[in-house]
C-alpha cells in the first residue's frame, strides 16, 4: 500500500498532521545527527499519524527497552541480569530521545552487546574444542519465557555448554542413524563413534561461526539503531515498522514483482553466498561470465570499493547487488576451478513472473475445476504498465472461462496481503456492483471502498482457499465473498487477523514527511482499521472458514491475536449491500463436507498429531543419548506420520492450461519449478477438499432450474 497511490482527501489529512515538521532540521533546535532526526521524525509520526496511538511516555519506554533487549538476545545468552540493570538507566528514558533528547540507549545497549558477543564467541569455541559426553543424565531448558538472564560467568558458560551439546546432539544421533542404514554399503566410509561426534562438533561450529561472523560484519550501529527503531514503531502496533531505504527499495521489489538487477538467484552455503542458477536473457545470462556454483565474494557499486560479503545472509546480498537501472555492479567471484575473477554487470529489469498469479485445471467426477494461486495482492506503484494481481486474475479467470471450467477455486493460503486497491478491484470481479470493505480513521470516520462496475467476469460457482498466513488483503476479499454469500471459504479455523491498513512514509529532514523514499528511511504506518461490509472487524478474530479443515499450523502461535503489541478487535455499522443469490445452501453445503470429514480419519489425525507436536517444544530436553534418541523416534514418527497425512492418498488430474504447459520452455529451471507446482497440487489434500466442495456446489446449483453457471459477459478488457 504505497504512499503515491493515497486518496488526495487521506494526502491532505497526513500533511495537516504533520505541518509541524516543517521547521525540523532548520535553525538552533536542529538535533545533532541522524540518529536524533530520524527518532523525532518517527514520533512525531506516530503521535500525529498513527491510527491509535500510546503515549509516548515512561510506560512506553518500559515497553520498548524490554522488548530491545529480547530482540538482540533471544536466547538469554549474551548479556547477563548485571548488563539489564546497567542499561536500566535508559528505562524510562527512552520516550526523552524519541521527543528529541540525545540517542544513547542502542549506542550503550550495542557498545555491551559487541562485548559480551566477542565473550560468547570465546566461550563457544572453548567448548566446541572438547568432546561431549553424552552418557551423563542431565537435560537443557530452550523455553526462553522460562528462564532470565545468565547472573555469572559459571553460569552463562554453563548455558551455553547445554545450547550446543543439544545442538551437537541432534546431529550426531543423525549421523548416527545414517551409519546404520549405510552400513555394509559399497563405498560408505562407516565412522568411529568419535569421529562422528567430532563431525557434529564442527557442523554446530561452522553455524556459530557464521553467526558471530554476521555479528562482527554486518551488524553495525547502524544496523542496531535501525533494529531499536523499528521496536519502537512494532511497539505502536506490530504492522508498524521502520524501513532504512535499501530495505524500503528490497519490500517494494517484492511488492511489484519486479526489480533491477542482475538475474541470478542466490542460496547461503556453508558461509558463502553462492550463485543458485541464473535467469535466462538476464544481464548475468547474457555476460557469460557466470555460472550457478560460483561463490560472490564483494560487491561494488561502479568504482566505490567493494563491500566484502562475510557474515551477509542472502537477502544481505540481494540488497547490495540490485540497485537502479542501468547502474554499474561489480561482483568478485569466486570461480568452481578456484580462479577470482571480477566480472562487471549493468543492472537491468528482472520480472519475478513466477510470483504472479497462476493458473491449472483439476478434473474431478466428470466436472472440470478451474484454479487460480495468488501468492500476494502485488501492485507496481512505480510503472504503471506493471503487473497488477487484480488484473493478472481476471486474466486466469478468462483463460478459465474459455476452457469451459464449471467452478473456480481461488488459492490465498500463505497470502500476506498488499494492495487495498487491487483487492478491492479483484472482489468486484465476483459480484455486481456494491461495497466490498469499510475504512475508518483515527477520527472514527469510515468511508466505503466500492465496487463501482455492475458487470460480473465471472458468476459461477466459487470458493476461497485459506489458512492462517491469509492475512489483510487476502482477508478482505475472503470476507466479501463471505458476507456477499458469493462463494465458501474453506480452510483453517481462522485467518491471521490483520485489520488493519499502512501507508509508506518518506522521513524528509525539511518537510517531516514525503511521498517517497529518503535518506533516512520510511515508516509503514498504520493510518487506518478495515472492517468487514457486515460491520465486524477481521482485527484479531480473522475470517472464520466455513468450510473448516484441520491442518499443521491451528497450534502455533502465528496470529495476530498472539501478539502483545495489536490492536483490538471492534465493529461498527453494517455496509448496505444486497447478498448474491448463490443457488445453493451454504448449511447443506457444510453438512456434506462434515459427513466427508466424519467418514475419513484423515484429518482428525492431523488434528491430534499436530495439537501433541505443537506440546514438545515446551518442554526439557534430554542430553543422555539414548533418552533423547527416544524421545526423538516418537517425535519423527509423528512428524512423518503428518508429512504423510498431509499428502493425498491418491491423485488429482491436475494440469496445466493447455497452452501454458511450456510457459518457461526457454528457461528449464522455471519450466522445471512449473512442473513440479503442478505435481504437489496432485497430492494437495486441501484442493482435494475445495474441489470436492466445489462439485457439492455444482450439484446443488443443477438442481436449480434455469439458473445460468457459465459464459457470462465479460466484465472489462484486459
Amino acid at each position: 500500500m504505497n504512499m503515491k497511490r493515497l486518496p488526495i482527501v487521506i494526502l491532505m489529512i497526513v500533511a495537516a498532521s504533520f505541518l509541524a515538521f516543517k521547521t525540523l532540521g532548520k535553525g538552533n533546535n536542529t538535533p545533532p545527527g541522524n540518529y536524533e532526526k530520524i527518532m523525532k521524525l518517527v514520533g512525531e509520526m506516530l503521535s500525529h499519524g498513527h491510527y491509535s496511538p500510546q503515549d509516548i511516555n515512561d510506560a512506553f519506554s518500559k515497553k520498548v527497552f524490554k522488548k530491545y533487549i529480547t530482540e538482540l538476545d533471544a536466547d538469554k545468552s549474551i548479556f547477563f541480569q548485571s548488563d539489564i540493570e546497567t542499561l536500566k538507566k535508559f528505562e524510562t528514558k527512552i520516550d526523552d530521545e524519541i521527543k528529541g533528547a540525545p540517542v544513547e540507549f542502542s549506542l550503550a545497549t550495542g557498545k555491551i552487546f559487541n562485548k559480551r558477543a566477542e565473550e560468547s564467541a570465546a566461550i563457544i569455541n572453548s567448548i566446541l574444542s572438547t568432546p561431549f559426553d553424552f552418557s551423563a543424565d542431565e537435560d537443557v531448558l530452550l523455553d526462553t519465557d522460562k528462564i532470565g538472564f545468565v547472573t555469572t560467568a559459571a553460569e552463562q558458560k554453563d548455558r551455553w555448554r547445554k545450547k550446543l551439546k543439544f545442538m551437537t546432539l541432534e546431529r550426531y544421533a543423525d549421523l548416527l542413524d545414517v551409519r546404520e542404514k549405510n552400513k555394509g554399503k559399497e563405498g560408505f566410509v562407516v565412522k568411529t563413534d568419535e569421529e562422528l561426534e567430532k563431525d557434529a562438533r564442527d557442523r554446530v561450529k561452522r553455524i556459530m561461526d557464521r553467526t558471530f561472523e554476521r555479528y562482527r560484519f554486518k551488524f553495525n550501529d547502524d544496523d542496531k539503531f535501525n533494529m531499536y527503531v523499528n521496536t519502537i514503531t512494532t511497539t505502536m502496533d506490530p504492522h508498524t515498522e521502520f524501513f532504512p531505504p535499501v530495505d524500503k527499495r528490497y519490500f517494494d521489489e517484492e511488492m511489484s514483482g519486479s526489480f533491477f538487477g542482475i538475474g541470478a538467484s542466490l542460496q547461503y552455503d556453508d558461509g558463502n553466498i553462492k550463485i543458485a542458477s541464473i535467469l535466462t536473457g538476464s544481464p548475468a545470462y547474457k555476460s557469460g561470465e557466470l555460472q550457478a556454483g560460483d561463490i560472490i565474494q564483494k560487491v561494488g557499486q561502479g568504482k566505490e570499493e567493494p563491500v566484502d560479503l562475510t557474515g551477509y545472509l542472502v537477502t544481505d546480498a540481494v540488497k547490495v547487488i540490485r540497485g537502479k537501472k542501468g547502474t554499474e555492479v561489480k561482483l568478485t567471484v569466486k570461480k568452481l576451478d578456484g580462479g577470482i575473477k571480477i566480472v562487471s554487470l549493468i543492472r537491468d529489469k528482472i520480472v519475478q513472473d513466477e510470483s504472479f498469479a497462476r493458473s491449472a485445471i483439476v478434473n474431478e467426477n466428470g466436472s472440470k475445476i478451474g484454479y487460480i494461486f495468488l501468492p500476494e495482492f502485488y501492485a507496481n506503484f512505480e510503472d504503471p504498465n506493471g503487473n497488477r494481481c487484480y488484473i493478472d486474475v481476471a486474466k486466469e479467470v478468462n483463460k478459465l472461462k474459455e476452457e469451459k471450467v464449471d467452478g473456480i477455486v481461488i488459492d490465498l493460503r500463505n497470502n500476506g496481503g498488499g494492495s487495498l486497491y487491487d483487492v478491492v478491484q479483484m472482489a468486484g470481479l465476483f459480484i455486481e456492483d456494491g461495497p466490498i470493505v469499510q475504512v475508518k480513521d483515527r477520527d472514527n470516520k469510515p468511508s466505503v471502498l466500492k465496487d463501482k462496475d455492475r458487470n460480473v467476469l465471472y458468476t459461477g460457482p466459487l470458493a476461497v482457499m485459506v489458512n492462517e498466513f491469509s492475512a489483510s488483503a487476502s482477508e478482505i476479499f475472503a470476507a466479501a465473498i463471505q458476507d456477499y454469500g458469493r462463494g465458501v471459504v474453506i480452510g483453517s479455523t481462522s485467518t491471521y487477523g490483520k485489520g488493519t491498513v499502512q501507508r509508506n512514509i518518506g522521513l524528509d529532514p525539511e518537510n517531516g514527511f514525503s511521498m517517497s523514499n529518503s535518506d533516512l528511511g520510511t515508516i509503514k504506518l498504520t493510518l487506518q482499521k478495515f472492517y468487514r461490509i457486515n460491520g465486524g472487524s477481521t482485527q484479531l478474530r480473522g475470517v472464520t472458514s466455513d468450510i473448516v479443515l484441520p491442518d499443521n499450523l491451528e497450534h502455533l502461535k502465528v496470529r495476530e491475536k498472539d501478539s502483545d503489541d495489536a490492536l483490538p478487535w471492534d465493529e461498527i455499522t453494517k455496509a448496505a449491500y444486497k447478498t448474491w443469490d448463490a443457488g445453493y445452501s451454504l448449511e447443506t453445503i457444510k453438512q456434506l463436507s462434515n459427513q466427508r470429514l466424519e467418514n475419513d480419519p484423515t484429518f482428525k489425525l492431523i488434528a491430534e498429531t499436530t495439537e501433541w507436536l505443537s506440546k514438545q517444544s515446551e518442554k526439557k530436553y534430554s542430553l543422555q543419548l539414548d533418552k533423547y534418541r527416544k524421545e526423538q523416534e516418537r517425535i519423527k514418527a509423528s512428524v512423518k506420520q503428518l508429512e504423510s497425512l498431509l499428502k493425498l492418498k491418491g491423485q488429482l488430474d491436475v494440469s496445466a492450461l493447455p497452452q501454458e504447459a511450456n510457459r518457461w520452455a526457454d528457461d528449464k529451471p522455471k519450466q522445471e519449478r512449473f512442473a513440479q507446482w503442478l505435481k504437489t497440487l496432485q497430492k494437495d489434500i486441501y484442493l482435494d477438499q475445495a474441489v470436492k466442495v466445489m462439485n457439492d456446489i455444482i450439484s446443488q446449483q443443477n438442481l436449480v432450474k434455469g439458473k445460468p453457471v457459465t459464459n457470462e459477459p465479460a466484465k472489462k478488457a484486459f
